[in-house]
């Protein structure tokens, strides 16, 4: 998908692997000016030269920590500052626990539900701000999950966590049309990484493959169109709508 992304200065938290790399890595060959945004900041500085040396776009990089408030608003006035605006913002940034939920620990809980839903809405508010600050018609991008609109096992506080970001992206959209600031969710359903690459291939993983409809996973790329077209203008009366990305999984038992 072909879309010119010239003049949009675009931040993405959890920049640093995953599909937060992906994304960075098909905005700037859109031609879009970047602010990355993870933990690990040395990651993130060899990913900005590499896109920067490819493409010329502008790539800035900034440390941040989710699970803390006064880091996300020193990162997003750093992006700020230094792109000169935001006019995007996906709000990448995610982990998960799997375990039965007897076995999952208070510590694994907050960790889960700081980082996806809290650390989700204090990025959100913050970029918001500067938006309405700088009267910038803004768009923002939330990473939600089927699991936050279906349920599987094992996965209960990463589930949760993305239905709160799916209740979000439509309480915030809402909220913030007056303002200009689209706010909508991309929904993905399972999509290989390296990460989970080695269960997909286990007996287990070929199973639940199996009951998605198109009978595949999904990769990076196949989030590539629902992800340009939010952060694009081409979708400049979409509010408060969630994308899934799925295969048709959520028609199905999860």
């Amino acid at each position: 998908m072909n879309v010119d992304l010239s003049g949009k200065r675009i931040v993405i938290t959890g920049a640093s692997g995953g599909l937060g790399e992906h994304f960075a890595r098909v905005l700037s060959h859109s031609g879009a000016s970047l602010g990355l945004v993870a933990r690990r900041e040395e990651k993130l500085e060899r990913l900005a030269e590499e896109l920067e040396s490819r493409h010329g776009n502008l790539v800035v990089v900034t440390a941040c920590d989710v699970l803390k408030p006064d880091s996300i608003e020193r990162a997003m006035s750093k992006m700020h500052a230094q792109l000169g605006g935001i006019d995007v913002l996906i709000n990448n940034a995610g982990v998960s626990k799997q375990a039965p939920a007897l076995c999952q620990t208070l510590e694994d809980w907050d960790s889960v539900i700081n980082t996806n839903l809290r650390g989700c809405w204090l990025a959100a508010t913050a970029a918001a701000r500067l938006m309405i600050e700088d009267d910038c018609r803004g768009s923002i991008v939330n990473i939600a999950s089927i699991l936050g609109i279906g349920v599987s096992s094992q996965v209960a506080p990463y589930a949760i966590s993305k239905a709160g970001v799916v209740q979000m992206t439509k309480a915030l959209a809402l909220e913030w049309s007056r303002y200009e600031i689209r706010v909508n969710a991309l929904v993905p359903g399972y999509i290989r990484t390296d990460l989970n690459a080695a269960f997909f291939d286990s007996a287990a993983g070929k199973a639940l493959i199996s009951r998605i409809p198109q009978r595949r996973l999904g990769e990076p790329g196949d989030l590539d169109g629902p992800l340009l077209l939010l952060v694009s203008d081409a979708s400049s009366f979409m509010t408060g709508a969630l994308i899934p990305v799925d295969g048709g999984h959520l028609l199905n038992a999860l």
